[in-house]
Order: C-alpha cells, then structure tokens, then sequence
C-alpha cells in the first residue's frame, strides 16, 4: 500500500468494517488501516453501573473522593485484572494472579452484559475462521482474560509502541510464538475538561530498530514531522470499541478531568498460518 493511500479508521459497525476488509485482522496487522471502531459494542449504561460496583467492592477510587483530595490516591493507575507487562517477571506470580482474576471476574458483572464477552465476541468478528482462546501455557496455566485499567490525574502515554515479542522479549511464555500483536480497547468512562477527552493517537509507522531511539529520548514527535509520518486520533464515547496493532507506534494524551479515565483492554496474538488467536492482558 502506497504512503498516499488514505489511512482512516472504519466504523461505525461491523457491516462497514467487512464490506471494506472481508479479513481485518489481516488488514490491522498490515496496517492497511489503524483501527476498525465499533461504537456503541457495549451499553454505556452497563458500564456506569459497573463502574460504580468496582468503587463499592474497593477494587477502585471513589471519583468525587480523589477529585476533592488527590493524595488519598498514591498511584496514576489501577488495575482490575492480570498484567503481563507489570507482572511477567514472575511466572509463578503472575499465573497464580491470573487464576485470580477468572475467579473475580465469574461474578463482578452478574446483572450486567458481561464486557469481557463484549470483547471476545467482537475480536471473532475481526478475525473470521479462527478460534478466539484466552491465552494458556502447554501445561494448561491460563493469562488473564483481560484487564481494566483506571487512570488518575491526568495519566498519559508517550509515543511507545506495544509487544511481548520486540520490546519485552518474552521468550519463556507461549504468547511470543505470535507474528503480530493486536489490542482491543473499550472505552469505560472518559476523563473530560469541557468537551475535551483524552483519546488515543495512532502514527502511521511501525515499530523498527532503527527508531528505537526516537521513543527513548522522547523525539519521536520530531522524527514524524521530519519525515512526513501521518497520524489519525481515534475519538471514542463510553462504550465504544476499536482494535490497533500495538507495534504501530501510539500515545494517549493526558486529561486532568473529575472522573478517572478507564478501559477494558486485550492483547491479541495473530499469526495467518495459526488456527488459534491468543488474547491476554
């Protein structure tokens, strides 16, 4: 695909998604698009109601409470599920906290549509013919089905770029055998400041070696505008969905707002040859 090719994201559904890409996973890990959106995948209402559950079972921070008093929150982020990243370290940590987080999540959403099902339901519309499996060891051990991520005061992400493969190197678990790296991302609750919403920002530029540097010292900024690199902000409302390719180079702006800024997100793992589609957290 030619640099001058219009690079969008297709939504709102899934009949504008197929008609365009009868295959779009093939075409996310391609980057012939940065992201099918689905609005509305999931009942915002559902995710007020959830939202409010978690705050009771202590599993996140009062929103009124943090607003009026910052200190009571000692961290930029809370997570409700099993991290990869922060906790891959320790195999034995981190699958012990996996079976931990399919017990909570057997009954955190009963009364609810179940947002996790949301996701998986959606990723097999991305990914036709194959078998969407929470991601499991030889021996059985299961990942986290996925993770709620609940960021404070204005968290925000730099230019990065996302994989189990080229930036974590994660030899020692099966999740690395994928050729790609994909994510799905549902908007829970958004942070806003008078209209404004902190959303994510998709660079047309994958993830090479010869780049790295650029995402260390923080120039990647000037590196895109020296050479032309086009970019597309994907805008979502509660309860909308979008997939990316995670080594597609990305950021997410930071937004001081009342509410904390919170999604429900999956890695995918993709290969064409691979009957199976891995999703993790």
């Amino acid at each position: 695909m030619s640099q001058q090719d219009p690079w969008i994201p297709i939504e709102p559904d899934w009949e504008a998604i197929l008609e365009k890409y009868p295959n779009p996973i093939q075409a996310l890990a391609e980057m012939r698009t940065p992201a099918p959106v689905i609005r509305q995948a999931y009942n915002p209402a559902h995710c007020e109601g959830l939202t409010q559950r978690f705050i009771e079972k202590d599993l996140m921070y009062d929103q009124d409470r943090h607003y009026n008093n910052p200190s009571v929150v000692p961290t930029e982020r809370i997570d409700i599920g099993t991290s990869l990243g922060n906790r891959g370290n320790s195999p034995e940590d981190f699958f012990s906290h996996a079976e931990e987080t399919h017990a909570l999540f057997e009954t955190l959403f009963d009364g609810y549509d179940n947002p996790v099902s949301t996701l998986y339901e959606n990723l097999a519309r991305l990914a036709p013919g194959k078998r969407i499996v929470t991601a499991y060891e030889p021996d059985g051990r299961r990942y986290g089905p996925a993770i709620f991520r609940i960021h404070y005061g204005g968290a925000s992400y730099s230019p990065h770029f996302d994989s189990v493969r080229w930036r974590e190197n994660r030899v020692n678990y099966e999740v690395y055998r994928f050729e790609h790296q994909l994510a799905g991302i549902l908007c829970f609750q958004n942070s806003e400041i008078e209209g404004e919403t902190a959303q994510s920002i998709l660079h047309r530029c994958l993830w090479q070696p010869e780049i790295a540097h650029h995402i260390t010292d923080n120039t990647f900024h000037q590196y895109a505008a020296e050479n032309n690199i086009e970019n597309v902000q994907v805008d979502l409302e509660v309860g909308d969905l979008y997939f990316f390719n995670t080594r597609c180079i990305h950021e997410v702006p930071g937004i001081k707002g009342k509410s904390p800024r919170t999604v429900l997100a999956i890695f995918i793992g993709y290969s064409p040859d691979d009957d199976e589609v891995f999703v993790w957290a």
